[in-house]
């Protein structure tokens, strides 16, 4: 095998361009097999292999530093600076990250998993350089789908300024996640149609400099291009047109649903994870398809996650928006058409809805416009540190305005839903749950604001168990009376705000009150109640997530960090007492 000889980049250089060309394909072997059994990023690093070899062929690593934007694009870069045992060791597989991290290794410089970052890292990149007086190349490498992004467009006005090196390699696949959309790529397709040659150019408006290559996978004619660019003595795009899976046809073809996937069988192409036919994101597809009959002013609105819309999208064609990435856009955008009647329901994903805070606060809660927003993926899970859904609470629950609910079940959820769309009075945030629980009768819900739900009464002790967490609040409480506890057993369902009412009741004949809540404590929603009872005779012991970056970490660990087991939780209920 070729990879044998090449354990660092110094080792890829002594290779002839027919061992580079070996070397492309067994690495795309190598990743296949290796992806198909861990699951991870698929299509997007089968796609970059050839330009990856390339560039590290021509580049001095780690002296000439590469940023690659979300990173779901470097495993090829893993396997060639010295992290190949990663790959071919099924028994190291879980050693090295699906993302650049510099705690890796020093050809890393970030770590990074979220999109339109590298130009922006670059250009910090080329300044530390230069106010340093060293010489070296800094190479930003990002996906066409990336540049939809608001901070990708920053970074690039921000380069075309530069007046010394930096090189902008734009991988073009004509792919995001899902489909891309938006003015960037129509001209980014006539730059493919006439081999970079049309009269538009979006990079060139901008003051950058230009070449393109209209095939990123001859390691031959990449080497060339970047052999001239190299040490280049002002801004550059290096535009390179792939193929997003390319070297699994199945890929080629089925792009969306190849970008990331769970570990899946090579021959039948099927998912080894596979989910429930009903989950949440079905039950919200169906809800809205539904609902958007009755009331032609529903549109949902995504920033390049359409899986979130996976049916609605394809029944609803005209009433559904990817705005790409960029969630900023999204919540504007949505607060726009809220404020002229229209019932905007954007859905995005917990670590993603980070980036859009100015505009949930400035944008959307100032101006008081009653858009709906899902918040999925969220919650204290086993993923990588960029991706962790742990922070929506404290973030979103504290903005004046908007009103946070957390359901329990499937039918509150559906309520949840109609409570949002029917009413005009303020933005409605839904954390949408990850596991689907089904109440045992389809109760009514009255939704007065901030008015928690009292499901069992009890005395001593009070369980506020808030969304998803609500079922370990109800086994604690069940358990509980094992030892002649009859506690008491609260549903909040708001998260930005708090029954007083209630909470002072229980405040009578309640010794302990514990919080259980699926995101990080500081800032959440147990603090809330915590400092209601700040100067009453009561014990508030609140549960959650630490204020930390957890990566890769397994769930029954967490949880017994956290003390998020019912038997711990019991413990120091006793304690307490």
């Amino acid at each position: 095998m070729i990879l044998d000889k090449v354990n660092n980049t110094l080792d890829l250089k002594k290779l002839t361009k027919e061992e580079l060309k070996g070397l492309s394909s067994e690495i795309k072997d190598i990743l296949i097999k290796k992806v198909s059994k861990t699951g991870g990023h698929f299509a997007p690093n089968l796609g970059v292999v050839e330009l990856t070899i390339a560039m590290h062929y021509v580049f001095n690593s780690p002296v000439d530093k590469i940023v690659y934007d979300v990173s779901h694009q470097c495993y090829t870069h893993k396997i060639l600076t010295g992290r190949k045992h990663g790959f071919l060791d099924e028994n190291k597989y879980s050693e090295i990250s699906g993302y650049t991290t510099q705690h890796e290794s020093e050809h890393d410089f970030f770590i990074v998993g979220h999109t339109s970052t590298s130009i922006s890292l670059a250009c910090g990149l080329c300044e530390a350089r230069d106010i340093k007086k060293e010489k070296s190349n800094i190479i930003a490498f990002i996906g066409d789908g990336s540049l939809s992004g608001g901070l990708a467009y920053e970074g690039l006005n921000n380069a075309s300024e530069y007046g010394k090196n930096l090189i902008i390699v734009v991988n073009d696949n004509d792919m995001s996640i899902g489909e891309t959309s938006g003015g960037l790529y129509k001209n980014l397709k006539k730059l493919r149609e006439t081999k970079g040659n049309c009269e538009d150019n979006f990079f060139k408006a901008l003051g950058l400099d230009y070449v393109y290559v209209d095939d990123g996978h001859d390691i031959e004619n990449l080497i060339e291009v970047f052999s001239k660019v190299k040490d280049i003595d002002h801004p550059i795009v290096v535009h390179v047109k792939t193929i997003k899976g390319n070297g699994y046809k199945y890929a080629e073809d089925h792009k969306e649903d190849f970008h990331y996937v769970m570990p899946f069988d090579l021959e039948t192409k099927k998912s080894l994870c596979p989910q429930s036919k009903e989950n949440y994101i079905s039950i919200t597809n169906d809800y809205l398809i539904q609902k958007s009959k009755e009331n032609e002013n529903i549109v949902g609105i995504t920033a390049g996650t359409p899986a979130l819309f996976d049916t609605f999208r394809k029944v609803r064609k005209e009433k559904f928006i990817d705005v790409g990435i960029a969630e900023e856009h999204a919540i504007t955008l949505s607060s726009a058409m809220a404020s002229q009647g229209i019932k905007p329901v954007v859905a995005l994903g917990s670590s993603f809805i980070q980036r859009s805070y100015d505009q949930l606060s400035h944008d959307l809660a100032l101006n008081n416009n009653p858009a709906v927003i899902l918040i999925f993926r969220s919650g204290i899970s086993s993923i990588d540190a960029t991706h962790i859904g742990v922070f929506d609470i404290p973030m979103i629950s504290n903005i004046p305005n908007i009103v946070y609910l957390c359901p329990t079940t499937k039918n509150e959820y559906l309520k949840m839903l109609d409570f949002a769309i029917n009413q005009n009075e303020r933005p409605i945030v839904i954390r949408v749950p990850s596991d689907v629980v089904e109440d045992s009768i389809d109760k009514e819900y009255d939704f007065t604001l901030n008015t928690f739900e009292k499901i069992e009464k009890g005395k001593d002790v009070a369980i506020l168990g808030l969304g998803s967490f609500f079922g370990l609040a109800k086994e604690v409480c069940e358990k509980l009376k094992e030892d002649n506890i009859n506690s008491t057993l609260i549903n909040p369902r708001f998260v930005s705000g708090i029954d007083e009412s209630m909470l002072e009741d229980v405040s009578k004949n309640h010794k302990v009150v514990v919080t259980l809540e699926d995101g990080v404590i500081d800032g959440g929603f147990g603090e809330k109640i915590s400092r209601f009872y700040s100067d009453k005779n009561i014990k508030v012991l609140n549960y959650g997530a630490k204020k930390e970056f957890t990566d890769r970490v397994s769930i029954d660990e967490l949880y017994n960090r956290y003390r998020l087991k019912s038997d711990l939780i019991i413990d120091d209920i006793k304690r307490n007492l």
